[in-house]
């Protein structure tokens, strides 16, 4: 991105000019600093701030921002570095949490939309019509899994979560036309999930995979939530695919939170007040 600006610097006007310098002088600061700021650092009116990021393909300040502070943190120290036994404690969290803001970013830059409304649709289906919804994982998806059942029921919607194999194979085989199944996998490839997703799937039920693209998982599922980061083995590698997970189900529920709309408020409502009773009272 930035070496986008800089071959564009000899077409730009003389003050749009100013302001790709100001970007490329410090990048991070560009991308938090309010259009007053970076007006008054360029000597620019806020309007040529505007334009400088229109004149690089972007919608405006908001939308170049978002895609600098992406590629800024992206390349942050520490970013392809792993955590070595010998880091200070100031190390080891600079490298965990921006691998963990660079894993989101990723994602947020490369997801499908049209994947993410499709399945939103197929849960909110389900819900209105009083069918099944399931969460299968395994491992550490598992607790994934969990999360995604408990985020949904505070929606108001019933689902049933299963980390156990035997449990996902029999679960699936109950599954029928009408019901879904939300499988999440890192490596998609967990015998026990590639066959419960093949029953339900026969079975007539939606099916929907939160697992790497090419995976195996990937292809026995109708709908495809990339979530693209591989996972290293060494002992102190941060697990970030778990969550990249609980991300991808935060947007999920959210998307599928605004699809059932204001009937569930007044049983959220409720909900809230007997859980702040429960919690304060005695």
């Amino acid at each position: 991105m930035l070496d986008r600006i800089t071959a564009s610097l000899p077409s730009l006007a003389p003050a749009e000019q100013r302001v790709a310098r100001l970007v490329l002088a410090d990048p991070r600061a560009f991308a938090h600093l309010p259009v007053r700021e970076l007006a008054l650092r360029s000597h620019v009116s806020k309007p040529t701030v505007v334009r400088f990021c229109r004149s690089m393909g972007y919608d405006g300040l908001a939308d170049f921002k978002l895609k600098l502070a992406g590629s800024v943190s992206e390349g942050v120290p520490f970013i392809h570095r792993s955590v070595d036994s010998d880091d200070k404690t100031s190390d080891v969290m600079v490298k965990v949490v921006d691998n963990a803001v660079a894993a989101f970013l990723q994602y947020r830059n490369a997801a499908s939309t049209a994947a993410i409304e499709q399945a939103a649709q197929a849960i909110a289906a389900t819900w209105q019509t009083g069918k099944r919804i399931e969460f299968y994982g395994a491992g550490n998806s598992g607790i994934v899994a969990l999360d995604a059942q408990h985020k949904f029921f505070r929606l108001g919607v019933t689902s049933l979560a299963t980390s156990d194999g035997h449990m996902q194979v029999m679960s699936a085989t109950l599954l029928g036309p009408g019901d879904c199944v939300v499988i999440i996998s890192n490596s998609g490839r967990t015998r026990d999930l590639m066959d419960a997703a093949d029953i339900a799937r026969k079975n007539g039920a939606t099916t929907i995979a939160i697992t790497a693209s090419g995976s195996p998982l990937a292809s026995a599922c109708q709908i495809h939530l990339a979530a693209d980061h591989p996972e290293g083995y060494d002992r102190y590698s941060p697990m970030v695919s778990r969550l990249l997970h609980l991300l991808i189900i935060d947007v999920l529920a959210t998307c599928v939170a605004l699809r059932i709309g204001p009937a569930l408020q007044p049983a959220l409502e409720q909900m809230k007040n007997n859980l702040r009773a429960k919690r304060y009272t005695g």
